[in-house]
């Protein structure tokens, strides 16, 4: 399990150099919980690597980008990232873009997620706004109110203003240009021209006619604005003098952008997203059962490949055509299930570890916020990932029935924003929301209660209070002496992390220990303790001891490139194990045949725990030989 981060700069630091440096670094942008980075080569190493970070709670490559799962340190990472690499003025032309649907939603991420608390505080005021006008009706009627009420839609109103500073950034195009284009869509008079139109007067520009098309709270408008003006302006200061350029550039953007969207892409992707929107809207009205399963079953799925920012723009353009929308009601249900299901892990675990984990997971997820929980709880441990998604769908299914709706926005649907389904016209939304919600979070916890949270994760859990007398004075003993052995997984001649020819490991960026060249092919457990990892190339174990500590075997170095095939597992992840027991098993030759060294790392991963970590300092080993001694 990762570690809290600490030291931001060092694991920013350690992430750069497991990709390939910033050279390497195509763009960098960040959301609640992840960093988003785009490569210009793929490093088949770097998932591992990264993944194996303290701090790092899983690595996900989806989208186009290599996305890194931190949680709420990733400000803090991404912040010290930004410092390591100049993304404005990378080169793109190597870049690894990927299918255009990849580029679509790495956009869609680079746009949406630095903005996307503003929206949901936003969204969060309004559900305000509705409970006290419920205790209060009267309070409405108040010049209070309606100061918070316009506080509450001005994200909303001006967020083409937003899209013009986010996108400008990964369109890599003047970002006060971008302001002024599209500041200029958000123009009261605009609108007050547009009401002109709809009122049947005609309008044209330069002969050709005007729409009634408005863009306030608009999303691809804007959008495919700087994206076109990011090509005009790279035109314009490669073939415009120097002298004349800081003030004929922006003077031909702005009198070439804005009319051109007010024209022709204005139109023509409002009537994109808006037959987007009709389409979910078509499923939702005359399936609405299918419509809430799909969404409650499968709304985590999107969020593990990092690509649910796609759907922003749909939402969006329903709350404007229509002031409602059912997707975000649904999605609520969701997040939910999931949250419902780490309480049912938490209830059921016997590990201090993972009551631990959960509670903090938890925690995020009332928030909107489920990463955490998928990555450090339900999708680890499996059983309860499946289990929530089956609740998120039976909660949806039933609240289908109700005409569920939110009112409001949303930036970060969860059990914060249930009271967005408040409405006087639709009494039964809430409602609704309110049993399916209820469903999705009592469901998990009973199913879990009934069948576990999974064989993978049995016998941790039961490893706290099922063990012998034996282990218990074991146990007991070592925390007396603060202090724990680590043995020799396997013999060989001995080397200094500082010896190991790969800089991952011998920089320290992983942890503290050192190495072995096999004399053998068989991998031992170094301890009593348990498997909390396997590599799915089968060359990495990790294992925690019952004291806590946390120690990496890697078995030859860049043996992740063999897929397999040199190697037997004789474990699984979360069985239990006696220092001795037999993890895997290896064919030497065929890992040298590949060019590929055997040197096995052995690497203690949680270092930050203990006070003193003393390292045997002879020149050869025998398996189950003292290692490695680690004090509190």
């Amino acid at each position: 399990m990762a570690e809290k981060v600490r030291d931001y700069p060092k694991l920013a630091g350690d992430i750069l150099e497991a990709v390939g440096g910033e050279e390497n670094i195509v763009n960098a942008t960040r959301c609640a919980t992840r960093l988003r980075l785009v490569l210009k080569r793929s490093k088949p190493s770097a998932k591992q690597e990264v993944n194996s970070l303290p701090g790092v709670i899983t690595v996900v490559e989806n989208g186009g980008q290599f996305q890194v799962v931190i949680g709420q340190h990733v400000g803090e990472v991404y912040d010290e990232f930004a410092k390591l690499v100049n993304v404005d003025t990378a080169e793109a032309g190597n870049e690894n873009k990927g299918s255009i649907l990849n580029r679509i939603i790495a956009t869609m991420s680079a746009v949406f997620a630095p903005f996307i608390y503003v929206l949901a505080a936003a969204g969060i005021l309004q559900g305000a706004l509705i409970l006290i006008n419920l205790v209060f009706p009267n309070f409405e009627t108040t010049s209070t109110y309606q100061v918070f009420s316009f506080i509450s839609w001005a994200p909303f109103t001006f967020l083409p203003i937003f899209i013009a500073i986010t996108a400008s950034k990964h369109f890599k195009t003047n970002t006060y240009i971008a302001v002024a284009a599209c500041a200029a869509l958000v123009s009261p008079d605009w609108a007050t021209m547009a009401a002109s139109i709809a009122d049947g007067n005609s309008m044209n520009f330069l002969g050709l006619p005007l729409t009634e098309t408005t863009y306030t709270s608009s999303v691809l408008p804007p959008l495919f604005l700087v994206w076109i003006l990011s090509y005009l302006e790279r035109f314009l200061n490669k073939h415009m003098n120097e002298v004349i350029r800081p003030l004929f550039v922006p003077l031909i953007s702005i009198i070439v952008m804005v009319p051109l969207t007010l024209v022709a892409i204005g139109p023509l992707t409002s009537l994109g997203a808006n037959g987007i929107a009709n389409g979910y809207n078509f499923l939702a009205e005359y399936a609405p059962w299918l419509a809430g399963a799909i969404i409650g079953s499968l709304w985590q799925v999107i969020v593990i490949f990092g690509v649910h920012w796609g759907i922003t723009p749909m939402v969006l353009a329903n709350f404007e055509q229509y002031g409602r929308d059912s997707f975000q009601a649904y999605q609520t249900i969701a997040v939910i299930a999931q949250v419902g299901a780490v309480v049912g892990v938490i209830l059921k675990a016997k590990s201090k570890e993972v009551k631990k984990v959960g509670v903090s997971a938890g925690i995020t997820g009332i928030f909107g916020i489920t990463e955490p929980a998928i990555y450090g709880v339900t999708l680890r441990f499996k059983k309860p990932f499946i289990i929530g998604c089956i609740s998120g769908a039976i909660g949806a299914i039933v609240a289908s029935f109700f005409n569920p709706y939110y009112f409001a926005y949303a930036g970060l649907p969860g059990p914060l924003t249930i009271v967005n389904g408040i409405n006087g016209d639709y009494p039964t939304s809430f409602i609704g929301i309110v049993i399916g919600a209820a469903i999705a979070i009592v469901l998990p916890i009973i199913l879990i209660q009934i069948f576990g949270f999974g064989e993978d994760t049995a016998a941790q859990a039961d490893s706290s209070v099922a063990v012998d007398q034996k282990d218990s004075n074991a146990e007991a003993s070592a925390a007396e002496n603060n202090e724990e052995v680590v043995h020799a997984p396997l013999s060989g001649k001995l080397l200094a992390l500082e010896e190991v020819p790969d800089e991952v490991f011998s920089s320290g960026a992983m942890g503290k220990g050192l190495a072995i060249e096999p004399s053998e092919n068989k991998v031992y457990a170094p301890f009593d303790g348990t498997i909390v990892m396997l590599a799915p190339t089968k060359h990495a174990i990790g294992l925690r001891s019952k004291s806590g500590a946390e120690v990496l075997i890697h078995v030859g170095l860049d043996t992740v490139k063999l897929n397999g095939s040199p190697f037997t597992l004789h474990v699984k992840e979360g069985d239990r194990v006696k220092q001795g027991d037999v993890l895997s098993e290896f064919d030497s030759e065929a890992i040298e045949a590949a060019g590929v060294q055997t040197i096995t790392p052995i690497i203690l991963t949680n270092p930050a725990n203990y006070k003193e970590i003393i390292i045997d300092e002879t020149e050869t080993t025998t398996q189950g030989n003292d290692l490695l001694t680690v004090v509190k």
